[in-house]
């Protein structure tokens, strides 16, 4: 597997996190997860989003940087291989959703400053999931802050998600979830890690895993 550092990225509920934390043990490669549940802000946040979304998007961004940097700009020597359940474009994307035009460009020209130091993946995997299926994985995970996260926000994420992935130049794998399981049926993840180690060439492709 030639990729030195993936990213796995999807809307709330995808399923970023398992696919990441399976991917890095197949290939004994570094693992980096979002720390979210020790940001303060985001159940705040989910209750009091204007009040809370401009700290809430600092914060990320703050966290982010510093445990890509950390990890990314300080190669182990025994692990030559990186996997992540995000990327840094994250931080733009949710603040586009969540503040006000103003504190957004505000935000943007924090970003633009810092995105410079960090490299890209080599890979970015999306995982594209339905609303439906992505309320029924958030329910059945049940942190209490996310279960009242409502279907228009969800849509509002899958449609930025889209947006960034018609602009993104970082070679992108788009998969199919509505009926992939990675973790019920290792047949799934097998196709993937199939399709990884050929490395293909292309930009974007779509991937419908059975």
């Amino acid at each position: 597997m030639s990729y030195r550092f993936i990213a796995v990225e999807g809307n709330i509920g995808a399923g970023k996190s398992t696919l990441a934390n399976m991917l890095a043990k197949h290939y004994d490669a570094r693992l980096i997860l979002e720390e979210f549940a020790d940001n303060n802000f985001l159940p705040k946040f989910y209750n009091e989003p204007d009040r809370y979304a401009f700290p809430l998007e600092l914060s990320f961004l703050a966290d982010r940087y510093k445990q890509l940097k950390a990890c990314l700009l300080n190669q182990d020597l025994f692990q030559q291989k990186t996997v992540s359940d995000y990327v840094f474009t994250k931080s733009k994307l949710f603040a586009k959703i969540n503040l006000k035009p103003d504190e957004y460009d505000l935000f943007q020209k924090l970003f633009d400053i810092i995105d410079l130091h960090l490299p890209p993946p080599d890979l970015l995997i999306f995982l594209h999931c339905p609303i439906r299926k992505l309320q029924q994985n958030i329910q059945s995970r049940g942190r209490i802050y996310e279960q009242e996260i409502a279907d228009d926000y969800l849509e509002n994420v899958q449609g930025i998600y889209q947006t960034y992935l018609k602009q993104e130049v970082t070679k992108t794998l788009v998969i199919d979830m509505r009926s992939t399981d990675f973790i019920g049926n290792s047949n799934h993840f097998n196709q993937l890690i199939e399709f990884i180690e050929k490395d293909y060439e292309f930009k974007t492709h779509y991937l419908s895993i059975e």
